[in-house]
């Protein structure tokens, strides 16, 4: 600041003028930008009746004349700019008071300025970080296309699906480039107002399209971008559009090692649809990525088209190669069926498994799904069929000699080979008068022993996939001289085997008859042991381990306390173990995997221990141990220790591995224990403290435990006999306005009233609370009383904030239960706000949403509360209908700090929530710096022992009649 002297001098402002004063920097904190800031300034020098002018001064300004008067009011961190004002040159330098003011002035604007400065530099970091993750996301869908397994059209309807996630696409087409064939093709074209597209699969000469956009686009190699009259003057004469004229137009290249194989094009036909330069840079470096898509796209259809045709060849020749094979096989084949039909006739099979051995031969063969064997029964005249399979004719029934194709080949001791025109020509000629089911190809041979045909060897086929030839005629033939060989063997020794069989049969009959009654005695006397031993085993054991039950173990536990009483020296322990997160496993993997973990569990423990020790399962993951023969606690804190170490292990179940703990509790014998029932709940006790400290560790019952169970056991008593009494109350925390100190709302906060202990707040009891089931009945006893107190409290204006807890919003009609409260009550939904946690949102976000959104629309107040303390997921914030967020006490602390960064972030929140509209209410204001500061960054409301500490609702209301009172 300079000056130069004059004439006349500045007077100190008025009352009037410290007024104008007071309303600019009213006006200075709703500034919306610089030129706001500015336009202020200068109504309030003219209001000030101050001659001068106002004018930014950049700083690289040189050094100003030193003869003019200057102030300094502010810097513009946006500029880098200085706000100055210049007097008129016959004005003294204004007096010191008015001095002070401007100074205090041009201090406002600068914190409006910076403020201003920040909040754009906040915007424009989430548009960058919102652009990068966009196209973040459409490059890596991209990259997925070229691996995807559907279509070409589908993987382009998917880019340009990407394409228009990141600019307007509605009109989009893909051009490829053969330079080669000097031809191009339009795989994907999509425009809304071009009504002749051309087919995907069309190839067109480029030289058609002659100095068409498309045309330039592919010989130049360089991105095009503007509307038909600014391509025109670019490209001068040399543009002839094609098709319907666009309003703007942006196509960009697609380059292999340099050389342009095609292109991208947009267009927009909308007077209000213009690209930029960033769309055009956008669809350039996108397109690179396009095109590696298209190209291995195309890389693995050329793979295919030559592992295709690969496969072709070497399936061709892999046929000729199996033919060869085949012919050798086959000759194999023959040779091994010759064997084992010479083996099968010299074996001790029955003749039954002797005919299915040779089916199973022959159709190792050739094609014998249906085959039989026909035999000549002289002493019965008949035609008996001992072994046949056939899919239409099931059952062969033994019959007379007749006039069938079987009877053909014994009359005439050859094979016969027909299909049904051959059937036809022999019934024609009188050979064959009557055949079975219709069959598509017959193939019979004859089997001859003793130079007679005794049987037919049969085959036939109903589909005509399979037929017989001469070839298979001959082979069947062949292997019927052999069966016929085989045949006559098996049926001698078949013969004299029968004469054995039944004398063996008379002998053992008799001995059997013996033998049956001294069986049934023996096993009717065993059966009734095993049964005994079984009932007494189950009744004592665990079914899925295999251990003791509580049964056995307190039998056994019973045994050793009477000792203890009778030698006190002879002491012993009980260990209750419980696996840690044993439910998680059995949810995550199911309930056999869990079963396998609890046995594999008991034989870990009960190799931790003696053999005279007993370990027993008594219920889902609980087990308990009987450790005798111990000299002190020490002993079997040493056994427990063991257990834990040998179950922190991981376990293998199948092709997992389980991981778990375990959690002890351990108790040892007094003189007041009486019944092993004690021993087992005190010992459950101890574990269950272990458990609180932290699991995977062992605790020991002591008197402490004992008074603490007791004390539990009480405060459940006192929390049921609480509730029917109504010793729950509300207290209230005022809400206020941080500017003035008004009083805008309450919160209500539970409180105690016991009639032994005082009055206690939520942490003495609430824990033991939920455990018992009584928390709700709290909570809705405290909602109950609010609500018949708002009106009171607050009137008409105010609100008062309730804490709705993450269990509530388990009941789906938690909304309609407290519009109905409301309802009850007469008051305006908007008198009554909740206030939620981050941890409610998340246990069930589809009913939580759902019961917020309907309270919201029917007027209830939402607020976030300890924001910032969780997750702070900015997806809260537009997926829930919160109105309200609570910043946590842990950032207003941090505030006085120098090296804290606690303003900076309350600063950020509150910048966050003036752009979504959101008020702010910090808590845990104890301290007047924090008050300014929070006033500092635009924090309009409060709570905290600054202003107020909970109290009834009868202190406020006598507090407000004395306010009231003349």
């Amino acid at each position: 600041m300079n000056s130069a002297p004059t004439s006349t001098a500045l007077t100190p402002l008025s009352e009037e003028g410290s007024a104008v004063l007071r309303t600019a920097a009213e006006r200075l904190f709703r500034a919306a930008d610089a030129a706001n800031v500015f336009e202020i300034c200068d109504t309030v020098m003219k209001d000030l009746g101050i001659p001068g002018r106002l004018h930014w001064q950049p700083l690289s300004d040189a050094m100003p004349d030193p003869a003019i008067y200057r102030v300094e009011l502010a810097d513009d961190p946006q500029g880098p700019r200085t706000l100055v004002l210049i007097l008129e040159p016959q004005m003294l330098p204004p007096s010191q008071y008015l001095h002070d003011q401007l100074a205090w002035l041009g201090r406002l604007a600068s914190a409006r300025l910076r403020q201003l400065a920040e909040t754009s530099r906040l915007y424009e970091a989430i548009s960058r970080l919102a652009l990068a993750e966009r196209l973040q996301r459409a490059l890596y869908a991209i990259a997925e296309q070229a691996g995807a397994e559907h279509n070409m059209t589908e993987m382009m309807r998917s880019l340009h699906a990407i394409l228009g996630s990141l600019m307007y696409a509605e009109n989009f087409y893909i051009v490829l480039y053969d330079a080669a064939t000097g031809n191009v093709r339009f795989p994907y074209y999509v425009d809304t107002v071009d009504k002749d597209p051309p087919a995907p699969e069309q190839n067109l000469p480029l030289q058609e399209m002659r100095h068409s956009l498309t045309w330039h686009l592919l010989q130049g190699g360089q991105p095009i971008m503007g509307s038909i009259e600014e391509l025109t003057h670019q490209l001068g004469e040399h543009l002839r559009p094609v098709g319907p004229n666009c309003e703007h137009w942006l196509g960009v290249p697609l380059l292999r090692e340099g050389h342009v194989v095609g292109g991208i094009v947009m267009q927009s036909y909308r007077e209000d649809t213009h690209y930029t330069q960033h769309d055009r840079e956008l669809l350039s470096y996108v397109a690179q990525h396009v095109q590696t898509a298209l190209e291995r796209r195309e890389a693995h259809a050329e793979l295919e088209r030559r592992v295709t045709s690969r496969t072709a060849a070497l399936r061709e020749a892999n046929r000729v190669l199996r033919q060869q094979v085949l012919q050798r096989q086959r000759g194999e084949r023959l040779q091994a069926a010759l064997f084992r039909i010479a083996e099968l006739a010299n074996a001790t099979e029955s003749l039954d498994n002797f005919y299915a051995a040779v089916h199973r031969v022959i159709g190792g063969l050739l094609y014998a799904r249906n085959f039989y064997i026909a035999l000549l029964d002289d002493e019965n005249k008949q035609l008996t069929f001992p072994y046949s399979v056939d899919e239409l004719d099931s059952v062969r029934l033994p019959r007379a000699h007749g006039r069938g194709a079987t009877e053909y080949v014994l009359r005439h001791a050859k094979p016969l080979l027909a299909d049904p025109q051959e059937i036809d020509r022999l019934c024609q000629v009188g050979e064959i008068g009557q055949f079975g089911a219709r069959s598509v190809c017959w193939l019979g041979v004859p089997l001859i022993w003793g130079e007679r045909a005794m049987g037919v060897l049969a085959v036939q086929s109903y589909s005509p996939e399979h037929t017989y030839d001469e070839r298979d005629q001959e082979l069947l033939t062949f292997v019927g001289y052999h069966v016929a060989n085989a045949l006559q063997r098996k049926h001698t020794t078949e013969s004299l085997k029968q004469a054995y069989a039944s004398l063996e049969r008379r002998v053992t009959e008799r001995t059997r008859a013996l033998a049956l009654a001294n069986r049934d005695l023996r096993e009717q006397i065993a059966e009734r042991e095993r049964v005994e031993r079984r009932l007494k085993y189950e009744t004592l054991h665990d079914s899925l381990t295999g251990l003791p039950n509580r049964t056995l173990l307190l039998q056994r536990l019973e045994q050793a306390l009477q000792r203890y009483h009778s030698n006190p020296q002879e002491l012993f322990a009980v260990l209750f173990i419980d696996l840690d997160r044993f439910k998680v496993i059995n949810d995550s993997v199911g309930h056999l995997v869990g079963d396998d973990l609890l046995f594999q569990v008991g034989g870990r423990i009960r190799a931790c221990l003696k053999t005279r020790d007993v370990v027993a399962r008594l219920g889902g993951d609980e087990f308990a141990v009987l450790a005798e023969g111990i000299t002190d606690i020490r002993m079997a804190s040493l056994i427990a220790e063991r257990i834990i170490d040998e179950l922190q292990a991981p376990f293998r179940l199948g092709a997992k591995e389980i991981f778990t703990s375990a959690s002890i509790g351990i108790a040892l014998p007094g003189p007041h224990y009486q019944r092993p029932e004690e021993l087992l709940r005190d010992a459950d006790a101890a574990m269950y403290r272990a458990k609180d400290e932290g699991r995977h560790r062992a605790a020991i019952f002591d008197d402490r435990l004992r008074r603490e169970a007791l004390s539990l056991l009480e405060m459940e008593g006192d929390l049921r006999r609480g509730l029917a009494r109504n010793e729950f109350v509300p207290f209230y925390q005022p809400i206020v306005a941080l500017e003035t100190g008004r009083t805008v709302g309450y919160e209500a906060l539970l409180r105690w009233r016991h009639p032994e202990r005082g009055l206690l707040t939520p942490s003495d009891f609430l824990a033991i609370a939920e455990e018992s089931g009584c928390a709700e009945s709290i909570d809705w006893q405290i909602f109950e009383q609010a609500c018949a107190q708002v009106h009171a409290l607050v009137g008409g204006e105010g609100f008062v904030s309730i804490n709705v807890s993450g269990r509530h919003f388990r009941s789906p009609d938690l909304d309609k239960r407290l519009l109905d409260l409301l309802a009850s009550h007469r008051l305006p939904p908007h008198s009554l706000r909740i206030e939620v946690t981050e941890r409610a949102l998340l246990e069930n976000p589809t009913q939580v949403k759902r019961i917020l959104s309907h309270l919201r629309g029917q007027g209830v107040g939402i607020a976030l509360d300890d924001f910032g303390t969780g997750y702070s997921s900015l997806s809260y914030l537009h997926q829930y209908p919160i109105d309200t967020l609570k910043i946590d006490r842990s950032f207003i602390t941090e505030i006085p700090r120098e090296s804290s960064n606690g303003l900076a972030v309350v600063r950020a929140i509150q910048v966050l929530a003036d752009s979504l509209q959101m008020q702010v209410i910090a808590e845990g204001i104890e301290e007047e710096p924090q008050r300014q500061a929070l006033l500092r960054v635009g924090c309009r409301y409060g709570q905290g022992f600054l202003f107020a500490t909970p109290r009834p609702a009868e202190v406020w209301l006598e507090r407000e009649r004395h306010v009231a009172l003349p």
